[in-house]
């Protein structure tokens, strides 16, 4: 089986209350922030990997990204995965989602037949929940999301559980198709000394646009049809109030304020 995951570096969400907004120019400032990969994307590898496990094949990592996160995407050989693929290139920058799942598509079909394309469901950059399904639809295959358990079935394919807000359903599919997981299908593997030191000799592929079949106007800031227009903080407004005084007289000043507020006894 070709089993593919996509994979992003993320400003680690731990250290999320160390962003700024630059007054000026509206964009993020990630300035000393170090960036880990997206935590559900760790969890997309997993899933591959449990299934090469039990069927076979192979799991390559698949990242859109600037060639300085390299050091960052090798976790993915420790996780497990037998190959890195880093689409890298000036071109991409400042691309939507569509533009990233554009030249993600396109790294898809230039690697040959593949199976199964895993995702995180979101990332915690944007939680856009878009890129899945939108590689799905330049693959022209299926897609299900908010996925909480897959197993590979009889027939070439898998079956899923998918859960979102009204329940959850089950599905098969056949492949190749795009599957987004979610938190709950597993548990990430801890990567040991070893994991490290073996992923050192795995196979790393840098991929420009010019090695792509990319269709030219999708991609980067120019071949994005939304643009982020403004980027600001939230005014932050302390409404809270200390009531002093005895329990008595506390709780008659509450009851004063809810009457004026319109609350009546009954």
């Amino acid at each position: 089986m070709e089993l593919i995951v996509c994979i992003k570096p993320v400003p680690d969400p731990k250290q999320a209350d160390k962003m700024t907004i630059d007054g000026e120019t509206g964009t993020m400032i990630r300035r000393d922030i170090p960036f880990v990969i997206n935590p559900l994307d760790r969890h997309a590898l997993e899933a591959a990997v449990q299934i090469r496990e039990r069927h076979g094949g192979r799991v390559t990592a698949v990242s859109m990204a600037p060639g300085d996160a390299l050091p960052v995407l090798k976790e993915s050989l420790a996780r497990g995965a037998d190959r890195l693929v880093l689409l890298s290139d000036r071109r991409f920058a400042g691309g939507d989602t569509l533009a990233t799942a554009c030249v993600i598509a396109s790294a898809v079909r230039h690697l040959g037949a593949f199976d199964l394309v895993m995702c995180g469901d979101e990332t915690t950059d944007s939680g856009t929940f878009q890129v899945s399904a939108q590689i799905a639809e330049f693959l022209d295959v299926p897609n299900i999301m908010h996925v909480d358990d897959c197993r590979v079935s009889p027939g070439d394919g898998l079956r899923l559980r998918s859960r979102t807000e009204e329940g959850a359903f089950t599905a098969e599919g056949q492949f190749p198709m795009v599957v987004a997981v979610t938190v709950d299908i597993n548990e990430p593997r801890y990567v040991t000394l070893m994991d490290v030191l073996d992923s050192e000799s795995k196979e790393v592929v840098v991929l420009s646009a010019d090695d792509l079949p990319l269709e030219e106007p999708w991609i980067g800031l120019e071949g994005s049809p939304t643009r982020v227009l403004e980027l600001f903080e939230p005014e932050r407004k302390n409404r809270a109030e200390m009531l002093s005084g005895t329990p008595a007289e506390q709780a008659e000043v509450l009851a004063d304020r809810l009457r004026r507020m319109g609350f009546r006894n009954g």
